[in-house]
């Protein structure tokens, strides 16, 4: 696996924050049916329960919140990925369909409310590092463009931030192309529900992408 390390900075901040960590390989396919049973279930459960102003609420946005709060970044301007997700779902609005790896990647947003990072192995130059992101660093974002990412919680490898719990960059995203995959779980206030999401999440991966040669780890 990658090496991946939090850096100092954030630590001092985030002192709570766990990261479950699983790299893999993957067959790619463009569409799993059913897999998108499964994602169309969950949304209609999020549909039928959920208020828009209720979704914030969610324990794992919240604690993502407060932590972009402490770290500087306003968290209704530069939205986490699953709250994005979920304010989609409440609102009614259908969710784009990417890739199998990409998709069971937002259920799994869905279903446990973390922000969660994806990544193509081969695309990271070095190790891993979970850090803050300073100001005028280039970062294009899938479906945003260029992203300030000046106070965001990142992901670095030797060459420029590649990840954030806001957007992935272009750059590391997987593709039909993708063999090696890594999957972050960014949890804000601890390890226990981080521990679950993780095995949930190497199940989905067997069943929906054929994943095998695992390494998983937690980093604290």
């Amino acid at each position: 696996m990658k090496e991946i390390i939090i850096s100092q900075a954030i630590k001092e901040i985030l002192p709570d924050l766990t990261l479950g960590c699983i790299e893999c390989d993957v067959v790619i396919s463009e569409e799993n049916s059913e897999l998108w049973r499964e994602i169309e279930a969950a949304c209609g459960s999020i549909g039928h329960s959920g208020e828009l102003a209720e979704v914030g609420s969610q324990p794992a946005i919240r604690a993502s919140r407060v932590a972009y709060r402490l770290c500087g970044k306003d968290p209704a301007r530069y939205r986490l990925s699953s709250e994005a997700l979920m304010r989609r779902v409440v609102k009614g609005h259908q969710l784009y369909r990417i890739n199998n790896v990409v998709d069971l990647l937002n259920l799994v947003s869905l279903t446990s409310g973390f922000s969660i990072g994806g990544y193509d192995v081969d695309k990271i130059s070095g190790s891993v590092m979970f850090d803050i992101g300073a100001k005028d660093e280039p970062y294009e974002a899938i479906g945003r463009g260029e992203m300030n990412i000046e106070f965001l919680p990142v992901f670095r490898d030797a060459i420029s931030p590649f990840g954030s719990p806001t957007s992935d960059s272009m750059r590391t995203s997987v593709t039909a192309d993708t063999k090696r995959f890594l999957m972050i779980i960014i949890g804000f206030s601890g390890e226990i529900c981080t521990v679950e999401t993780l095995e949930q999440s190497v199940s989905l991966l067997k069943k929906y992408a054929k994943a095998d040669h695992f390494e998983t780890v937690l980093v604290r």
